[in-house]
Order: C-alpha cells, then structure tokens, then sequence
C-alpha cells in the first residue's frame, strides 16, 4: 500500500516512539499483561501501523464493495440502499403458539421469518415416538405434518415473506411442507423466498442431529440443490453454518476455515452429481457466529468472504460474481450468554450485533436476555429486536460502507484469519475432504481442544466473564420465565391420531412406497417427498422410510 521509502520513514518514526515516549512509560507503568490476546487466542499487538499492511494490495484483496473479491461487502451500497434482514429466531411448543409469535414480531418490525423445530423434529421423529417424550415443543415448534405447517404460517402470506428453517437431516421434508403450505395459499413454488440450513456435515461436527450416514446425506442436499434450481429459484438451497461450529468452541479462524471446508465439499459433491457451478452456487448462504471480540469478529467477516470468493473463482472456475459472493446470516452468540446477571446479556447481544453490521452482514437475529435460562419471553424477544433497530436508526454505522476498512488493525487481523483458515482447509484437503476429516475426527478434535483452552482461561481468571467469575453479586432466582407446558406432547399426539384418521391412507402408502423405491435408486427424491407432503404423510412416517434405505450415521469415537 505504501513504497519503501514511507515504510522505511514509518518504521524509523516508530522506533523513535519506542523509544522515547513508550519505553519511559512502560518503566512508570508496565501494561496489565506481558502478553494481550483475542478471544481466539490470537496475539493482539500493542500498536498497528501501516508496516502491519505493507504487504496487501487494496485494489486485489481490499477492493470496493459489490465487486471481487468482496471484501467490502457483496452489494455496491450495503446499508446505505437497505438495511440488513431483521431476522428474529423462533419457534416453542405448537404451531398456534408459534404463529402468535411470528405475527407478534413482524407487527414489531422484523423483516424476515426464522423458525426453530423442536428437537424431535430436527431428528426426524413424530411427537408421539417413544423417543420424542419430554422434548415436544421445548427448544422449538413441534411440526408433525403439513397440518401444523398450515397452521404455522396461518395469516402469513408466504409471497410477501422471507423464511429461514433451521433444518438439517430432515429439511427435505420440511421444505416440501413449505412448498405445500404455498401451494395451498395459491404461492406457487417459484415466488417463494427463504433458506434451508441444510447443512449436515457440520451436524456430524458440533451439534448432532444427524439421522443418516454421509454418503446418502449429501445425496439429499444435492437433490434439494437441483430441484431448487429449476423450480424454487429464489430459494436459498443451503445455509452453510459456522454458527454452531463457534458455540461447540472453536476460535474465529477455525471458524471460517471448517465452515468454507464443509462448502468446498457441498460444491465438490454437486459438481459430482452433474451440476453446473454457477446454476446452485448464487443460491448457496452461509451463517456465521458473532462472538464478543468486536474487531476479531468485524475482521472474521471480511476475511471469510475474501476467502469464498478466491476458492470459487480459483478453485471452482465460478464465471458469475454471483457464485462468487459469500452472502451470511449472522447470530449473536448463545455461547456467551450468562445465567448469572442476564440484563448484562443485553450489552454482549448489542456488541455482537454491532461487530455484525461493521463487518457487513445480511441478515441478524439478536439473542434475548433470558435465553441462556429459558425460552426468551416476548419483553425479551422485544429488546432484542430493538437492538437491530437502534444500531440501525440511532448510531450512524450504516451511513457508510465497511467503516473500518483502512485501519491497520482491522486489516491485519483480516489477513490473518483467512490466512489461519486456508491453513485448516488445506489440511483437511489432505485428509481427503470434509467428510473424510469428520469421520477421522479432526475437526471435532480441533474444536474439542480450543473449547478446552479457553474454559480453562475462565477457571484460571486468566479470562474474565463478568458475573460469573468476577464482580459477582448475590441473585434472587429468576421470575417470569417460559416456560413450555408438557401437555404439549399430549397435543400434538391427539393432532396426529386426528391427521391420520382424515386422511387417505391408501394414498400415503402408495406415496410412502413411491418414495422408497426412489430412495434405493438414483432418482431425485424432492418429488417423492413432496408428494407424500401433500398426502399428509407424517415427517416420522417420511424420514422412517429414509433410515430403512438410508440406515443411520454412527459418530466417530475421539481418543
């Protein structure tokens, strides 16, 4: 960025400084620490300088937004044309409870829809499943069939919304729902507009709701890539989540470099399956973690999208800037928020969320204060969608593009992390693949033993959590808190007993058996599930006959 003769005339500035003005202070007094660090461990230095950049060229690797590599952000005019999706993350007990909610939200000003499953839905079982008691509708909405998801998005018109489901084993079948819940709403399939997470392999890596092995997995999400593509266009086929690979404890460079892993393979199986890059790539979005680190997360971001652009322009031979953009949603980060003082959780969301927006997001959903006790209460679902807004409407960080573009700290650490990253994606191609370094267990390692580190920083007070290990006070137990009624399981019981018995069993057979057959041959599966949707064949009935063909993934012991 500079030539040798400003450099040469910085570095002797410098060491001027160091010499006359620090080193005296440091005699008087020494700094806190002999040595400052990230969140991620990564060494913080006590000063940039532009000797810290000498090395990037800002017209190759900075840039101007909207524009390769994409540094800066994917659009020409980021917020300064529109703001980022308020995307609130929801969903408990029953559908009706759930659509109050939704329609709560969207009254307050979100702007677009994300729905939370129940755990049970997330591994493909039915609320009435032995498996299924005690978890119906605690972590998220219980759907069983279309019924609930008619029910779900009732008063919803789903032409005017946009819609995230965080789904990965089953999302087949709950995209088809969505599909059908259109249909019935007179939608057809090419004006609907959302995401699917989709994303099992990090499943295998860091949350585990698997249902099926590798190989038939990637089957499903490369079918869901080519039906899409022809049929529900503006749909985002896969959300590819780095989210769940920070909560697990990863560091930010590990972040970036696992979750572009897992996307290298998710092409690499595509272009496999006779698929053109740029016809599933511009579909293709990601979902990143904000953590508490502001500047390490600001520079997170604009290296990993830096990064995506180099892969799929050098390494995928992508010839549209729109296979090129890694377009993410971003959440706060659940991981860090305490159970002891929870208003202080209200400062650490607003951080996380302003890190968010200066590193260039899409779409943000803001954690409530209580949720790291229970299911955020609507007062708590309320402050943390005014969050978003005040960051939108009050401070000012939207008036210009990528603000702290420039600064030696900022792009340091930018080049740093996808440094880092390419190192991690670079190893796990020499084992083979994402896939291939799952099943050997190095990525779950490596998450394992960052994770270590960094609780131990909190037992040792070497890392301090404000309210858990300094500047404790005593607390009453919380009040007021949600809390989801177990009759709900009992509820949605009695809603499939009454689904099955209206419905045309000899259909669904016949569509379940359709389904089968395609399962043990290569056809796309997506029509099969949808036709068996439509039908009102259970998600358990559906994803029964999957584990039959499919079997079920067994997870790699570490040593």
């Amino acid at each position: 960025m500079l030539n040798n003769e400003e450099l040469s005339k910085i570095k002797t500035a410098r060491e001027n400084w160091e010499e006359k003005v620090l080193n005296k202070t440091l005699e008087k007094s020494p700094e806190s620490k002999e040595e400052f660090r990230s969140v991620s461990g990564a060494t913080v230095e006590r000063l940039y300088t532009p000797e810290d950049v000498a090395d990037i060229d800002y017209v190759e690797e900075i840039g101007y937004p909207g524009q390769y590599p994409f540094t800066r952000g994917c659009q020409p005019t980021m917020y300064r044309g529109k703001n980022w999706t308020m995307r609130m993350y929801a969903g408990f007990a029953t559908a009706e409870e759930s659509n109050e909610r939704y329609k709560y939200l969207v009254s307050q000003g979100s702007t677009g829809l994300s729905v939370a499953f129940d755990l049970p839905t997330q591994i493909g079982y039915d609320s009435d499943h032995s498996l299924a008691q005690g978890e119906v509708g605690k972590v998220g909405v219980a759907i069983d069939s279309l019924k609930d998801m008619e029910i779900l998005f009732d008063g919803i018109p789903l032409d005017k919304v946009s819609t995230s489901m965080t789904i990965n084993a089953p999302a087949a079948v709950l995209l088809a729902m969505y599909i059908a819940v259109g249909e019935k709403q007179g939608v057809s399939a090419d004006k609907l507009r959302g995401t699917i997470q989709n994303d099992i392999l990090k499943e295998y890596i860091a949350r585990g709701t698997y249902i099926f092995p590798t190989e038939p997995s990637m089957r499903l999400i490369t079918n869901i890539f080519e039906y899409c593509s022809k049929e529900v266009p503006k749909w985002n086929t896969i959300s590819i989540s780095g989210y769940h690979i920070r909560e697990a404890g990863s560091t930010a460079a590990q972040e970036v470099g696992f979750t572009l892993a897992d996307g290298i393979a998710y092409v690499e199986a595509a272009i496999k399956a006779g698929l053109d890059v740029d016809t599933f790539a511009p579909r293709l979005s990601f979902f990143f973690n904000s953590h508490n680190d502001l500047f390490e997360e600001v520079a997170k971001f604009r290296a990993a999208r830096r990064l995506w652009a180099k892969i799929m322009k050098e390494r995928f031979h992508a010839k549209s800037e729109k296979s090129m953009m890694l377009k993410f949603h971003t959440q706060t980060a659940g991981c860090t928020l305490t159970a002891q003082q929870p208003d202080n959780n209200i400062i650490r969301v607003a951080m996380q969320a302003l890190a968010a927006v200066l590193g260039g997001t899409q779409s943000l959903h803001t954690n409530s204060r209580d949720e790291a006790l229970a299911l955020p209460t609507t007062d708590s679902v309320t402050i943390a969608l005014r969050t978003q807004q005040i960051i939108a409407s009050e401070t000012g960080v939207t008036n210009t593009i990528d603000p702290l573009a420039g600064s030696y700290f900022v792009e340091a650490k930018t080049k740093e992390i996808e440094d880092k990253a390419m190192e991690y994606i670079s190893k796990i191609d020499d084992l083979g693949g994402a896939a291939r370094a799952i099943d050997f267990g190095y990525i779950q390692k490596e998450i394992s033993d960052s994770a270590y580190k960094y609780q131990m920083e909190i037992e040792s007070l070497d890392r301090i959590v404000v309210g858990v290990n300094k500047y404790q006070v005593k607390e009453e137990s919380p009040k007021g808190l949600l809390r989801v009624d177990p009759i709900v399981g009992e509820m949605q019981t009695k809603k499939i007993q009454d689904v099955k018995s209206a419905r045309n069993n000899d259909a669904v057979k016949s569509r379940l058996e359709a389904l089968r057959t395609a399962c043990q041959g290569t056809e796309n599966v997506m029509p099969f599930i949808l036709d068996a949707v439509r039908e009102y064949a259970t998600l358990g009935e559906i994803c029964q006959i999957m584990r039959d063909v499919f079997g079920e993934y067994e997870q790699a012991v570490l040593l």
